[in-house]
């Protein structure tokens, strides 16, 4: 399960409101300097897709992906230094001193 928080739910139906996309999509990916790095976009559902939702904000992650995200909470932060989504994911076991990339 991913969790979603009630500010990133708001976050996320504020970036779709109006467009074509149904949700947030996370992805796992290859890169960075521990080797695995987060990528989200706004997109839509695809078969095979894992969902989760609240509030009628959805996230989708794809089979792979899922198996790098499970346990994870996803939240949304601004501040006057960085605004943005942030991923709390109980399987990171290191990641790189820039933050922007993980292995586990």
């Amino acid at each position: 399960m991913i969790t979603v928080t009630a500010n990133a739910a708001r976050k996320i139906r504020s970036l779709v409101d109006g467009k074509e996309a149904e949700g947030l999509r996370l992805k796992v990916v290859g890169g960075g300097c521990s080797g695995l790095q987060y990528k989200m976009d706004v997109g839509v559902h695809r078969e095979g897709d894992r969902v989760f939702e609240l509030e009628g904000a959805k996230v989708f992650a794809d089979r792979k992906s899922y198996l790098y995200l499970h346990g994870s909470e996803l939240d949304y932060a601004e501040s006057l230094m960085e605004s943005g989504f942030h991923l709390t994911n109980p399987n990171v076991k290191r990641s790189c001193g820039c933050g922007n990339s993980f292995s586990v």
